[in-house]
């Protein structure tokens, strides 16, 4: 039995959870989210929580059972809590700033970099060297995060880029003279 496919999610007061032919909705104060999931799992609700169960012990439900579970549990911390990433710009003269709804960045290139906000996701711009990044789609959290990174990595001699908050980069040593 899969360690995570067998935990309930706990429905929160204020989040509605649906089930249509092979289709998950949940609503919430922050928006709503759908999910289609696979036959090989079912999904029931009881009272204040959801339970994910397999139809059969084959190798592709066992690897569904937990991903829906938390696929789904995912989502109802999103329409309740919603999720935040920060990121951090490391370098002389990288700068950001939030210009309409776009977010214009300084990274050391000949012209700005302009990057559409998507809809669902909160950009501020704290000190114009930290991004706070919010949202309520986790998935669609993490590939802004990363689309936005992707303009400039971090790099392993100065440590120049953009980084997560809590991402270590690993530094490496320079030439070094040999006398």
């Amino acid at each position: 039995m899969s360690r995570i496919g067998k935990i309930p999610v706990g429905i929160p007061d204020g989040v509605k959870l649906s089930i249509e032919g092979n289709l998950v909705t949940v609503v919430g104060p922050r928006g709503t989210l759908k999910q289609e999931y696979r036959p090989e799992v079912e999904i029931n609700i009881h009272e204040k929580e959801c339970i994910i169960n397999r139809r059969n012990e084959s190798k592709l439900a066992r690897s569904m059972h937990g991903l829906y579970r938390q696929l789904i549990a995912n989502m109802v911390i999103g329409v309740s809590r919603g999720f935040t990433k920060v990121l951090l710009i490391n370098g002389v003269g990288y700068r950001a700033e939030i210009s309409g709804d776009n977010l214009v960045m300084n990274l050391g290139y000949s012209n700005p970099i302009e990057y559409p906000i998507p809809e669902g996701i909160e950009i501020k711009v704290e000190e114009n060297t930290r991004l706070v990044v919010s949202g309520y789609d986790k998935q669609k959290l993490g590939q802004v995060c990363a689309e936005v990174r992707s303009f400039r990595p971090p790099e392993p001699y100065k440590g120049k880029g953009i980084r997560y908050e809590n991402e270590h980069v690993r530094r490496k040593i320079g030439k070094s003279a040999i006398k």
